[in-house]
């Protein structure tokens, strides 16, 4: 691959003439730095992504970037010893689309250190349908049973359960053994939630929390989507020892509470923050998603699959909250 040779990207600016983004040809000597150059098969659509390529969020830290915080495809060229031409890699979060370029375009630069080689169990199209998200999931999993937590301590509550992250968490949850409380304000959904493993589902508007420091412990964990009250109201449902992962902010970004459900039931508060986590982790996690942790139900939880010529659509549907499931970006590589 010589620096003349043109590939389409979905590229981000920020500059004196405003914020834009959309589809430009680029060069690979434009591309960020990296020992592997990758011919990209898929990405996909997270909420972060939605907010970088509309400017409603601050996500990127440099500009311009190409947008796309997770990546899978072929590697082209490699100066690292470790990779060869065409080995089948992914990488999700480690700077993509918010300090190098990410993976909406027909060719990436990536660093060897953040590069996973796909595990053999994996497809390149199932590895993007797990994505950020999917990782996210396994993760909290990881720190939860790092943290003691079991399935005979109780359900595990998923709020957000509709969402990318919480569909994953269900299947990943329920597949590792545990039963899953789905909590969701789409109770139109709850019949899809089930057949991903949910044994029980939680209409969110119907959920009333008593206000009390300790309550009646209903769930052994959870993997808190949402903040805000949904967590505020959680914490005191939990059972001794048990653990609250927390992974977004759907629902504010504060949340009031007391530290009774620490002190006297020992629970725990775990922050998942999947972007910069060690490399040792991610491979761990990773070898978990193709086996023992591998989604059920993937073809399912990809809802959409879509061309880079569509992203603006979906990320303004993303941002009405007018998303479901998981949508795979395939990449097409006629220029």
């Amino acid at each position: 691959m010589t620096a003349s040779t043109n590939f389409r990207a979905f590229r981000i600016h920020n500059d004196d003439a405003g914020y834009r983004a959309g589809i430009e040809t680029m060069t690979t000597d434009m591309l960020s730095a990296g020992e592997l150059l990758v011919r990209v098969a898929y990405s996909s659509v997270n909420y972060k992504d939605a907010l970088a390529g509309t400017g409603k969020g601050r996500i990127l830290r440099s500009y311009p970037l190409n947008g796309g915080i997770d990546v899978a495809g072929h590697v082209m060229a490699s100066t690292d010893p470790a990779f060869r031409e065409g080995d089948a890699v992914l990488c999700t979060g480690s700077g993509l689309s918010e300090t190098r370029d990410g993976g909406y375009a027909q060719i990436i630069r990536l660093p060897a250190a953040w590069t996973i080689p796909l595990p053999s169990g994996l497809s390149l199209r199932e590895s993007m349908i797990i994505g950020t998200a999917g990782f996210t999931a396994a993760l909290a999993l990881l720190r939860m049973q790092d943290n003691r937590q079991t399935p005979a301590q109780g359900p595990i509550a998923v709020t957000g359960a509709s969402g990318g992250v919480g569909m994953l968490a269900i299947d990943i949850f329920s597949r590792a053994g545990y039963q899953v409380h789905a909590i969701s304000g789409k109770a139109g959904h709850f019949d899809f939630l089930r057949d991903l493993g949910a044994t029980e589902c939680v209409d969110r508007h119907r959920l009333a929390f008593s206000g009390k420091p300790i309550d009646s412990a209903r769930f052994g964990g959870a993997l808190d989507n949402v903040g805000g009250s949904m967590l505020s109201g959680l914490l005191p449902l939990i059972s001794p020892y048990g653990n609250v992962a927390i992974c977004g902010n759907a629902g504010g970004v504060e949340f009031a509470g007391t530290v009774m459900p620490f002190i006297i039931r020992g629970a725990s508060l775990l922050g998942i923050a999947s972007a910069g986590t060690a490399r040792d982790i991610r491979d761990d996690i990773w070898r978990h998603l193709a086996s023992d942790w591998k989604p059920r139900h993937l073809d399912r939880i990809a809802t959409r699959e879509i061309g880079l010529d569509e992203l603006p659509g979906i990320f303004e549907r993303m941002l009405a909250g007018d998303s479901f499931g998981r949508t795979l970006v395939r990449i097409d590589h006629t220029v």
